[in-house]
């Protein structure tokens, strides 16, 4: 016998709320866009480009983040992410700036923690690197004994740069990704069901999506490919989660024909909700723990996961089954 959680015989009315939930994922989706020209976008430097150091302090360093991002700071790298890289206790960080963060040589002398043979040593590395570089090895390197003399001795294990032009491609390849998987799924959708239940999923896709990325832009989180890779998760998960409801609307429209089409979608909902609730609700507490015990580099694709479940839960209900009860009118095949 299947483990039913949630009663059978349910009944609650959730088209009956469809105006209501629209009415709040509009405001959502508004506050979204009155965020982007306040607080701005914030990309990561896989699409602004930038630049990644991971570092790791020997053993017996005084190892503190906030003494690593004062240092950066006084160095002229502006608003550098710093962040624990492995388990608690972990002697590697992770140092992200993007591309114009950091400042030349001249207004970091005055502040940085360098020694005047630490000085002599990035003029000599200048001069092998003029007309060849453009500045970023430099500000590595600067960074690299900046920290060992203020908070302790170093190896950088690792050194990534993106340029802008780079960061560029990434960004185009993400919104050529995201509309090719929405074309695919709308035919998708449309060879299973009917052309009518297409609309309506691919609209619950991009109402994921964009919800997603307003909370992201309203919380002032940061975009990376890391949260493009949630992003296309979440388009997996929540087309999963509608399919289902409109595999059990197709079987309820097939066995009750007599019935208001309103009846059919909320006895499809109330059937499915059990297996929604247990499918959404272990995903959602995973992520949960993932974004407490994964560390800052996992967290991000956490986060945008929980969001999305959440959302694509909701879309699932009241977005794509709003729609296609529109589209069924509108055609005139079902009952008002």
């Amino acid at each position: 016998m299947p483990f039913e959680l949630i009663r059978p015989g349910t009944n609650i009315d959730f088209i009956g709320k469809r105006y209501l939930c629209a009415g709040i994922s509009v405001a959502i989706l508004l506050a979204g866009l009155l965020a982007i020209p306040l607080r701005g976008v914030r990309l990561g430097i896989d699409f602004a480009g930038g630049t990644e150091v991971q570092i790791q302090f020997v053993e017996g360093s005084e190892i503190d983040a906030g003494a690593i991002r004062r240092v950066a700071d006084d160095c002229g790298i502006v608003d550098a992410s710093v962040v624990r890289f492995g388990e608690l206790g972990s002697r590697d960080y992770l140092i992200r700036f993007r591309a114009g963060a950091a400042g030349d040589e001249t207004e970091a002398k005055q502040g940085c923690p360098l020694e005047a043979e630490d000085v002599q040593k990035l003029a000599a590395a200048r001069a092998v690197l003029e007309g060849s570089d453009d500045g970023s090895n430099l500000q590595v390197q600067r960074l690299g004994l900046a920290l060992t003399n203020a908070v302790g001795p170093l190896e950088i294990q690792r050194v990534e740069f993106v340029g802008p032009r780079v960061g560029s491609d990434l960004r185009r390849a993400a919104v050529y990704s995201l509309g090719v998987a929405s074309l695919l799924i709308l035919v998708y959708i449309g060879f299973r069901f009917s052309a009518r239940f297409a609309p309506g999923a691919v609209v619950a896709l991009f109402h994921d999506m964009l919800i997603t990325a307003g909370i992201f832009v309203i919380m002032g989180w940061q975009f990376d490919l890391t949260v493009l890779a949630a992003l296309l998760t979440i388009m997996g998960y929540s087309l999963n989660d509608t399919i289902v409801i409109y595999d059990r609307i197709r079987e309820n429209l097939s066995l009750h024909t007599k019935y208001d089409l309103i009846d059919v979608l909320n006895r499809s909902v109330n059937q499915t909700l059990s297996r929604t609730v247990l499918t959404g609700g272990t995903t959602f507490f995973s992520c949960i723990g993932l974004m407490i015990l994964g560390g800052p580099v996992v967290q991000p694709f956490a986060i945008a996961m929980a969001i999305g479940i959440v959302i694509g839960t909701f879309s699932s209900i009241y977005v794509a089954a709003p729609i296609l009860l529109y589209l069924e009118r509108r055609t005139g095949t079902a009952r008002a």
